[in-house]
């Protein structure tokens, strides 16, 4: 049975219904990031490389929880459209890193606005207090998240 998350004065909610509600939350959010024209996997690559900094296609691809050989032809595809591009490892001559160039940088912060205001016009339809009880728990998830040594 699974169990009811509630707060005070609130409808009992189980673990099933909050998951649904965080997958069409994150389904929405995502999808109204139209710019470059990303698929999800490019879009979170790209992210990963603009928090993360460069890294070997073997890093990427554990990562994201690809094979090497889609994180190559992802890489490769990137990179004819410029936003990202291969350097040598200054570390290890014979290594190559990957990284985010300025248009691949552009292109993501676009795309993290247009997610924010997504996200930021669904809060605005709550009433104020559940804008502040949203605003509160996703800070805390992340805060959660953020201290975990086992997140991608």
């Amino acid at each position: 049975m699974d169990t009811p998350v509630t707060g005070p004065g609130e409808p009992d909610a189980s673990s099933e219904e909050l998951i649904i509600a965080v997958e069409r939350m994150i389904r929405y959010v995502r999808h109204s990031a139209r710019t470059g024209g990303l698929s999800t996997a490019a879009s979170s690559t790209l992210a990963r490389l603009s928090r993360e900094g460069s890294q070997r296609l073997t890093e990427l691809a554990r990562s994201e929880g690809v094979s090497q050989p889609n994180m190559t032809q992802l890489v490769t595809r990137l990179e004819r459209t410029g936003l990202v591009r291969r350097v040598a490892d200054r570390s290890d001559g014979r290594g190559v890193l990957v990284e985010i160039t300025a248009a691949g940088q552009e292109v993501f912060a676009q795309r993290r606005a247009e997610r924010a205001q997504a996200l930021g016009r669904l809060i605005g339809e709550l009433t104020e207090p559940e804008q502040q009880a949203t605003r509160t728990a996703l800070l805390a998830l992340a805060r959660v998240l953020g201290d975990r040594h086992d997140t991608t």
